[in-house]
């Protein structure tokens, strides 16, 4: 196991990469096993090494405690986690789960990957002041040293600090996108960059939840206490970025566009609960797969066909006749609107396609 581990954490490693994905399905069939087989003799050797696969797939977040110790109530950034635990303005879009980090670098993430689901004019306000509390303790902004993410283009999302606090931020890499040998060609490379920067978002951020409806249809489930949906949605986006890749080989704009749609329900059925704010970081970055489909329903028209594709959002009763299958939250949002579009409305030649969205219930 220790040689394992030691592979997985090296850095812009395909060796490293086809392990984890090796692993992911061997957890997998054992979780799917371990069900069909509940009376095995080996059902308690089997639970013990899924334990072990487990922790093993379990990644170090992206920070770097470089000697800088805290014990749980002595945090440098106490007055930080106070505040930020406080605003009534933030439980709004985050609800009122109290922050989690037991170290100033791991609370400095976990407030900074939480400012990326708020509104951008909110999270630049907060931003600001986690640094001003950050220096009063002895602690700068360094963006030099960053957990760079896969993607279609280069940016820091936020800084690490230096000095007192010592921790890596976070930032989107084009040339940790091309280390996977993606190739430059209009669509396809949107699709890689979001498969990657998603596998890795997964990796790092426990409040990641999944609504993707052929993996689960009841409920919004979480990616960090259910390893196994973790698989499965992984699996699901890994399966429809091959399809959608495979169709666009072909002239067929229809056949395109129903495998867009459902990469984009891929894409937005990535979760949080509360879901991010539509004018948030991550609402912007998800926005971006919707102008691809605009893109790709625009040609479908201009050879000749009649396609309308419309994303559902506002009041909930407004839209319901359109969706199926939707999903309830008592948090979030307005009560009685639309959180968050899961899948489009479309109407393809005369045939209706309902969408999906998760909504705020109305009590």
């Amino acid at each position: 196991m220790q040689h394992l581990h030691q592979l997985l954490e090296i850095k812009n490693s395909e060796l490293a990469r086809l392990l984890r994905l090796s692993l992911y399905g061997l957890e997998a069939t054992l979780n799917q096993a371990r069900t069909e087989f509940p009376l095995d003799p080996g059902a308690k050797v089997c639970d013990d090494v899924l334990q072990e696969l487990h922790s093993l797939l379990q990644p170090a977040p992206p920070q770097q405690n470089t000697g800088w110790e805290d014990a749980p109530d002595d945090l440098k950034l106490s007055q930080l986690r106070e505040a930020f635990d406080s605003d009534s303005e933030l439980s709004y879009y985050l609800g009122n789960s109290q922050l989690q980090s037991q170290t100033d670098s791991d609370l400095w993430n976990e407030i900074q990957r939480k400012l990326l689901r708020v509104p951008e004019d909110l999270a630049a306000s907060w931003r600001s002041r986690t640094l001003d509390m950050a220096q009063e303790v002895g602690a700068i902004a360094d963006h030099s040293n960053t957990f760079q993410l896969p993607f279609i283009r280069d940016e820091i999302i936020y800084p690490g600090l230096s000095g007192t606090i010592q921790t890596q931020g976070l930032s989107l890499s084009q040339q940790g996108l091309l280390n996977y040998k993606v190739t430059q060609d209009n669509t396809s490379d949107i699709l890689a960059g979001f498969l990657y920067l998603y596998l890795k978002l997964i990796e790092i951020d426990p409040d990641l939840h999944h609504a993707l409806k052929s993996v689960f249809s009841f409920d919004v489930i979480s990616l960090h206490s259910k390893p196994e949906q973790r698989h499965q949605y992984i699996d699901a986006l890994s399966d429809r970025f091959q399809r959608t890749k495979k169709t666009e080989e072909n002239t067929d704009p229809l056949s395109i566009l129903r495998a867009w749609i459902d990469m984009d329900e891929a894409i937005h059925s990535l979760v949080f609960i509360p879901p991010a704010e539509r004018y948030s970081w991550w609402g912007k970055l998800q926005h971006e797969s919707r102008r691809i489909l605009k893109k790709v329903t625009d040609q479908a028209n201009n050879a000749g066909n009649e396609v309308r594709i419309r994303q559902l959002s506002g009041l909930y009763a407004d839209i319901c006749a359109l969706s199926k299958d939707d999903l309830q939250l008592d948090c979030g949002g307005i009560p009685g609107e639309v959180l968050t579009c899961l899948r489009v409305y479309a109407r393809i030649n005369q045939e209706e396609s309902p969408g999906r969205v998760i909504f705020r219930s109305s009590r």
